[in-house]
């Protein structure tokens, strides 16, 4: 990245309230299609230090640590340590954008051939990849939504990402593209605006 850009981002990043205010003024159809929250999350990038009551670590999984939610979108922090990735999923026909506050993290889509979700069979293709940094936030492709996030051993650090969901989901369909299946999992939250979740399964 070119260092005046990155010193750029660095001195113009905001507390996370300012996200927060700011998805809440906009009108149902900013979420409709991908590129105003995209372009919102490219000149708002967040301030590590005020996520602070969101983090969470596990050094199983990662976790999910819901930061607002209305009933237009969903905002989590996303915690990764080193290696750690997500399974690769779907996003029940909801868009997302996704943000890298810490860290530099791989988006890798897939392209979906076939599903039959009641079988648990599928065929999936690698499609590409796409590299996620405060400075190049992504919009899931509504079209191609089959991806999977991750956090590269190699670069040896931790990583929050920032999401927002729009509509708010509780479930989606994971896929193991090795073995050819795929089941409809639910979705749990680690913690919820900076409290643990209790009796999250």
């Amino acid at each position: 990245m070119d260092k005046n850009l990155t010193e750029l981002i660095t001195a113009t990043r905001v507390p996370i309230a300012d996200l927060v205010a700011k998805l809440r003024t906009l009108p149902a159809s900013a979420f409709n299609g991908v590129e105003q929250i995209r372009s919102l999350l490219e000149t708002m990038p967040v301030d590590e230090a005020s996520l602070a009551p969101y983090l969470t670590w596990d050094r199983q999984h990662y976790t999910r640590n819901l930061i607002d939610k209305t009933d237009l979108y969903e905002l989590m922090a996303v915690c990764w340590e080193v290696g750690q990735n997500s399974s690769v999923h779907n996003h029940r026909d909801q868009n997302c954008w996704m943000a890298a506050a810490v860290g530099k993290l791989l988006v890798e889509n897939f392209h979906l051939e076939f599903q039959d979700i009641e079988a648990g069979t599928c065929r999936l293709l690698a499609s590409n990849t796409v590299e996620l940094t405060a400075a190049h936030p992504c919009a899931v492709d509504p079209q191609e939504p089959v991806h999977r996030v991750v956090n590269p051993r190699e670069l040896n650090q931790r990583a929050v990402t920032l999401h927002v969901y729009s509509r708010p989901f509780d479930t989606c369909v994971v896929y193991s593209p090795e073995q050819g299946t795929c089941g409809d999992i639910r979705l749990h939250y680690n913690t919820a605006f900076g409290k643990a979740v209790v009796g999250r399964h």
